[in-house]
């Protein structure tokens, strides 16, 4: 057998593994789905009317802001659900599982890539369901065309592709479950200083710089251009940057953590 045939069989191996385990143990990807879901529910129906008002500068118009927030708390849910690959990642290191796989017939980077891809497709269908929450409550995209549409789906992937394996280094280095999760809370925490909520402009002077060029803030301007027809300028370049260096990274990282363990 091919060095890349074993390599394809034992990934998809893993990667059943760990949708078995989202799958029986369902409770953290929900926990972790609520917070951008009662957020959106949060900001659109206590704060639509006044954020609306302070955005446009005109009357209150709570669409206006739905389809402002939306797109912001899509990519705030993948940083919400790679939370859980970071624990995933260290219960695995810790429990003693991987030492047993480290002893079998398998080809060693499956594990990491099992895990990657079942992060990337419960980030995927997190992301479609609280889509589907904005849809209800009123978010629309009528002026998008099919390739802004497959060019927004591509973004979020790759976004999602990028987030998962800097948190998988993360479930790497932590020593329990408990710090994977605290160290993978900037991925929730930085969403909140980016233009998910209010734009760049009603910020203050000094902290602008600091929303504008964080991995947030251009992925989601150039989706909310994507889908909305708002201007992406240089955000679209940058968040592609953003994207290609930290999955870059994050392999790298993970990688050779993963090789150097000696768990």
């Amino acid at each position: 057998m091919s060095t890349l045939t074993l390599a394809l069989r034992d990934s998809s191996t893993m990667l059943r593994r760990n949708l078995l385990h989202a799958r029986r143990y369902p409770s953290l990807t929900l926990n972790l789905l609520l917070t951008p879901i009662m957020l959106l529910l949060l900001f659109v129906y206590i704060f639509g009317d006044t954020m609306s008002a302070g955005i446009g500068g005109g009357g209150p118009d709570r669409s206006a802001y739905i389809a402002f927030v939306v797109p912001g708390l899509l990519l705030m849910t993948i940083g919400s659900t790679t939370i859980g690959t970071a624990v995933s990642v260290s219960n695995d290191m810790t429990e003693g599982i991987i030492a047993r796989f480290r002893t079998m017939a398998i080809h060693r980077g499956s594990v990491l890539i099992g895990h990657v891809i079942g992060s990337v497709l419960q980030a995927v269908i997190s992301v479609v369901l609280v889509g589907a929450v904005g849809v209800a409550i009123g978010f629309r995209s009528t002026d998008a065309t099919v390739l802004e549409w497959l060019a927004a789906f591509g973004l979020l992937v790759l976004f999602a592709t990028a987030l998962t394996w800097i948190a998988v280094g993360m479930g790497l280095v932590s020593p329990n479950a408990e710090a994977a999760g605290n160290n993978a809370m900037p991925l929730i925490l930085l969403p909140l200083l980016s233009s998910t909520f209010v734009p760049l402009d009603s910020m203050p002077g000094w902290f602008q710089p600091i929303a504008e060029y964080q991995p947030f803030t251009p992925a989601i301007e150039t989706l909310r251009g994507l889908l909305l027809g708002t201007q992406i300028g240089h955000n679209g370049w940058l968040a592609l940057a953003w994207c290609l260096g930290l999955a870059v990274l994050g392999y790298f990282w993970s990688t050779s953590k993963f090789n150097d363990d000696p768990r």
